[in-house]
This record gives C-alpha cells, structure tokens and sequence, in this order.
C-alpha cells in the first residue's frame, strides 16, 4: 500500500491543474495500483508531468520566483521535464487549455487563474536505462496510452508531448566517454578512417560534447545550439551543423545504437546487426522506431577553423539584396570549398575546417571586395573580418552565445532545402534572391543555412534523409511569433503565414525539407522528408512497431486521426 499511497500523492502535485478535455479517458482514472506497479517495476522513477509553469499557479512564491528568473532560459528549460523550448507544445492549441506567463516570465498568468495540463504528459518515466524504456512501452500496450519520448524540448513541430500521453523521459542519460579504435559490436573490424570515437547517452547536449572534444583534442560535427540533444531528435532526422559541408550530416557520422524498440527488446544498430533499424535512425526522425539509449560518434582530430564574418548595417533592404547576392553568387563554390554559414539579412558568418588561412582569404576575395567597395562609397558600419581560431570549440563558445534560438515563446516554423539548380545561371541566382528577400518580407528573421553536406564524401545510401540534402546548397527557416494570450485564430494565421512566407521558396525549389524544421503542415511531407526512402521507412516501423507505439505528427507511419494529436490546430 505505501507506493500505491505514493502515486496518488504525485498524482495531486499539481493541484491548480486540469487536464485536457477528451474523449479518451484521462491517466488519473486508470487504477491506481496499475501506476504503482509500473513506478515499481522503473525502481520508482515515474513521477507527475507537472506544466513548467505551475509553480506560480499554486501559490508557492519562492518556487515561482525562481521560475520566473528562467522562464526563458534555454538551460533551465531544457532540463524541466514539464517544459519546451518553444512554448505552445505545453498547450493545447486547438482549445486555448495552457499553464503560461506572460512577457517571458514576466508578466502576470495566461488567464489569470488557471493552470491546464495542455499537451504536457500525465506522467513522465525518468529513463535511465534499457528496462525502463521496455516498462513504458509495456505499459501503453497494456493501457493504450499515448506514448511521447523527450529529451530537451527542443521541437519545432510538437512530437515530444502529448495531451493524456505518458512520457519517456531521457534527459538524465548523460554519459560520454571516449573510445579508441572502435568496432560495432558484431563487426570483425573497425569501418575504414575510424580512429576514435565518442560514446553519447541521449540526454547529452552538445555543450557538453564539444567540451569532451576540447578535453581530448578532438572536432565533434554536431548542431549550433548548445543545448540541443546530442543523440535525439537532432541526430535521428538527420542533424546539420557549420561543419556539415566539409565533415558530413551528423547521421553521416554515427556508427552505432542503443535503442529500446517499442516490443521492449534492447537491440545493438550498426551495419553488422538489425542494420535496417540502423539505417532508419540514421535520417528517419526521432519518436518513432525506440527509444535511442546510446550513440556511438565518430570524432576527427582537433583542427583551427578559418573564420569569415560578413557585417553591414541593419535594416537596409538594397544592402541585404547586395549581401545576399554575392553569397548566392559564390554559394556553391564555397560549399564544395567546405564552407559552412549562418546569416541573416545583415550579417554572415562563414566557418572552414580544411582551408588553410591563405586559402581561405583567396576563396573569400568577393567578400573583401564587397566590404571594400562599400566602404568606399561610404557606407558606414560595413565589416569583413578574417581570423582564424584554434578550434571548433574556440569557435563555438563565442558563436553560441551570440546565436540562442528563440525560447520561452511560441512560433511557426518553415523551411526549406536549396538545391543547386538554383545555383546554375545568374537568372536562377536574381530569382532566389527576389524569393529570399519576399520570405524575408513577410516573416522578418529569415536564417540561410550554408549546412549540407555538399563536400562530404557521401552519396547518401546508407543513410534515410531525404537525398536532396545531397544536393543542396542552403538550408532556410523562416519563422512567425505569436504572444501568449493569442487567439486560437491568432495562432493559425501565423502558421499560414509561415506557409505563405516559405512558398516563396517552395515556388522556385525541388520539393525537400529537413523534417526536424519543418512546416508544421508541410505538404506531401512523406517527399518532402524522405523522397524515395519513405516506403522503406515505413515497412521498417512496421516491422519494428507493428503496433504503432510510437506515433508523432508527421513521422513515418503517423496516423493523423489518431486523438493524441487533438491540440494540433
């Protein structure tokens, strides 16, 4: 009786909150000794999903205090299992049901008296290792309950969270360590070029990965957000990063699994075993064949990076047209030169892990000679600095603090691959220009991502991700904000306008995405994500989840109609 006593006091943790409405019956009503015997069987890790912003519903001022001071801060987040990046995949959208401040963090309640559990998980499993993912799926085979996996919260597109779900929670698998002359498991020797490699749990977050590298004088090719999940959603659909053109995706450099498959099995993935559940957590998306314990990394020796940073006043609309110009104008130059980039209407910063210092300033000469050729017309605040700095790690301490992703706040995000036919006459290069500058219009903050693996040695067949990623130069997002108290009409008018800013480029382009950044209703997403790949992915989740355990909003096998996905507008 004293765990079953338990459960039913997390089960009122968060008493200023109500669950969504429904047809389907709310956790709180299965028995609760059915909760007190899976909380047994995870040796007592399962603990109430409670809305990140309870605390200031409930009348606990300290707590909500310090909530308050991290609302939006992407650390403190990413770590609360009730919370995400992006705050509307707390909510219920299609209802208006939320636990929300204001003015982030700052301002007073959503509604001034409530707190609803949203599309928070009931309750959540603190994974920390194989058996514990194995009890949660059987437990949702045994009460049909929605089943979410979530790391950090970071998720463009809702598929962590889950109104009445439970959730599996691997944010507390942190361990790395370093291994050298690494064999997959069931292979007779190592993969050719494979010296040393980083061994990841799927709760480590890149901050913590290239400070491993640092230590160990290594390069880790991963994300440009710092607290990004190494071996999560980021890496199962595909993962780019600065470093991507030169040293490949990130699903270009994983050489095994751990995963948990959803018939509770504890299965080793590389080439030599289950090597189709390989290839599909190498680009088919995360939340959808297991849930991944441990990833195996290759890292490649530490090397200076040379460094372009492309500055010229703000809100300038011609200066952006010119900046823009000359990128599109060098685009593919520089990436098959292992440029990779990250820019905005007014800035560029260029990043190269093979050029020398000389080669680089020679392969960024229409650069110098824009900057120079403004500032000789005598426009001020133009800059064109050269550095080169010891390393990716130098590097990214510096850039990451500049470069935080929007947190605490709600938003639509679209986006879209660039391929190089856009690229081939200086009419295709005027016409993606004009679309770029159209989508920048409509949803200002448009990001060109210079992050395809153009100059890696890869034709791509050993991995899923849709092959345009092969093929193309840019990888660009656009995103629409709302505020908290936003109407639920509100909120669909600025998806529709990241559709509408993102047609731009839908117009002039072959049709691919990268499905982690995606429009939210990205048309004939099977294409768009996967091309060709789709059917092979989807008779693998089939085979591995016949039961659909797993289902999140536009992944393989996703059932639309499915009433876990009742909050989606």
């Amino acid at each position: 009786m004293k765990r079953v006593s338990h459960l039913l006091a997390v089960a009122t943790v968060c008493a200023a909150c109500t669950a969504p409405s429904s047809s389907t019956p709310a956790p709180q009503s299965l028995y609760a000794p059915s909760w007190a015997a899976l909380n047994e069987t995870v040796h007592g890790r399962l603990f109430r999903g409670t809305p990140f912003a309870a605390p200031c519903f409930d009348g606990d001022g300290a707590a909500c205090s310090a909530l308050r001071a991290g609302y939006t801060d992407e650390w403190t987040r990413a770590s609360a299992a009730g919370a995400w990046i992006n705050t509307q995949w707390e909510t219920c959208q299609a209802t208006g049901e939320q636990c929300l401040l204001s003015d982030g963090g700052a301002g007073t309640f959503s509604d001034g008296s409530t707190c609803e559990q949203g599309s928070v998980p009931d309750y959540f499993i603190d994974v920390r290792d194989p058996g514990d993912a194995a009890a949660g799926f059987a437990f949702a085979r045994e009460t049909g309950l929605p089943l979410v996996i979530k790391n950090t919260g970071h998720d463009y597109k809702g598929r962590s969270s889950a109104p009445g779900s439970l959730g599996l929670w691997t944010h507390n698998l942190k361990n790395i360590s370093l291994e050298a002359d690494f064999v997959p498991e069931g292979c007779s020797e190592k993969a050719d070029g494979v010296e040393k490699v980083v061994i990841v749990g799927a709760g480590a977050q890149w901050a913590d990965g290239y400070a491993f590298a640092e230590e160990n004088n290594l390069t880790l090719v991963g994300g440009s957000d710092r607290s990004v999940g190494m071996a999560g959603g980021w890496l199962q659909g595909g993962g780019h990063g600065l470093l991507a053109p030169a040293m490949g995706l990130g699903v270009d450099r994983v050489l095994q699994y751990r995963v948990v498959t959803p018939d509770g099995t504890y299965r080793i993935a590389n080439l030599c075993q289950n090597a189709d559940l390989f290839w599909a957590l190498r680009g088919g998306g995360g939340g959808t064949f297991g849930v991944v314990i441990e990833a195996a990394i290759l890292a490649s020796p530490r090397v200076p990076l040379q460094t372009v940073t492309v500055v010229v006043p703000a809100g300038n609309k011609d200066l952006s047209r010119q900046l823009w110009s000359v990128m599109v104008a060098n685009g593919v130059q520089w990436a098959e030169q292992g440029w990779g980039a990250n820019a905005m209407s007014n800035v560029a910063v260029y990043v190269n892990p093979v050029l020398t210092k000389e080669e680089a300033a020679e392969s960024m000469a229409p650069f110098i000679e824009f900057g120079e050729k403004l500032t000789a017309a005598g426009v001020e605040g133009v800059k064109v600095v050269l550095a080169e700095v010891p390393s990716w790690g130098t590097f990214f301490a510096a850039f990451s603090t500049a470069h935080v992703a929007a947190v605490g706040n709600s938003l639509a995000l679209a986006s879209r691959l660039i391929n190089r036919d856009n690229f081939a006459t200086s009419e295709d290069q005027r016409a993606l220009v004009d679309a770029l500058l159209a989508a920048d219009d409509a949803t200002p903050g448009l990001i060109i991502l210079a992050t395809t693996p153009v100059a890696f040695p890869s034709a791509g067949e050993d991995t899923s991700v849709t092959p345009l990623w092969r093929e193309s130069i840019y990888h660009i997002t656009v995103v629409s904000p709302w505020e908290v108290n936003a109407s639920i009409e509100e909120k669909q008018a600025h998806y529709d306008l990241a559709s509408a800013s993102i047609n731009n480029l839908r117009r002039i382009t072959k049709h691919g995405a990268y499905s982690n950044e995606a429009d939210v209703n990205e048309p004939e997403f099977e294409t768009s994500f996967w091309g060709d790949n789709y059917a092979a992915l989807l008779s693998i989740k089939q085979k591995y989840d016949p039961e659909g355990l797993l289902d999140c909003w536009q992944c393989v096998g996703w059932k639309q109609d499915d009433d876990r996905f009742r909050c989606y507008l």
